[in-house]
C-alpha cells in the first residue's frame, strides 16, 4: 500500500481570505494527499506542533497579509529547533519576486503566487516525496 502525503495547511497570522487555502486542500485531497486544514489565524508555534504531531510530510502556508517575511522565518526556525529537517516546507500568496527568492534562500521549497494551476503545486509535492526520504 502506497503511503499517503500528509499535508498541514495553514492560514497563519492575521488574514482571513482563506479561499485559496480551501482550493488548494480541494486539489491536494483529490489527488490522494491527506490534508489536514488547520484554518484561520494560526500563529508559527500552533501550525508546527500541529505538524509534529500529526507527522506530516508537508508543511504548505497560505499568506495574502503581507507577512510572509516573519512568517516563513519563523516557521523555519521552528522546525530547525524540533528537527524537522524531512518536512517540506511550502505556500502561496501574493508575494513580490524579491521576496520569493530572499525565503528560498532561508530554505522555503517553494512558492506559488496567485492564478498557478493547482495540478503545479500537486505536481511540486509529489516530485519532492517520492525522492524523499519520508517515502518509506
Amino acid at each position: 500500500m502506497e503511503k499517503k502525503i500528509r499535508v498541514v495547511l495553514a492560514k497563519p497570522g492575521l488574514d482571513g481570505h482563506d479561499r485559496g487555502a480551501k482550493v488548494i486542500a480541494s486539489a491536494l485531497r483529490d489527488a490522494g494527499m491527506e490534508v489536514i486544514y488547520l484554518g484561520l489565524r494560526q500563529t508559527p508555534e500552533m501550525i508546527v506542533s500541529a505538524a509534529m504531531h500529526e507527522d506530516a510530510d508537508v508543511i504548505s502556508l497560505s499568506i495574502l497579509s503581507g507577512a510572509h517575511m516573519t512568517i516563513f522565518p519563523k516557521v523555519l526556525e521552528l522546525m530547525k529547533k524540533n528537527d524537522m529537517d524531512d518536512v517540506l516546507l511550502t505556500g502561496g500568496g501574493v508575494i513580490p519576486e524579491e521576496d520569493i527568492k530572499a525565503l528560498k534562500k532561508m530554505g522555503v521549497a517553494e512558492l506559488f503566487g496567485p492564478g498557478t494551476p493547482t495540478t503545479k503545486t500537486v505536481d511540486f509535492i509529489k516530485k519532492w516525496f517520492q525522492k524523499s526520504s519520508r517515502n518509506t
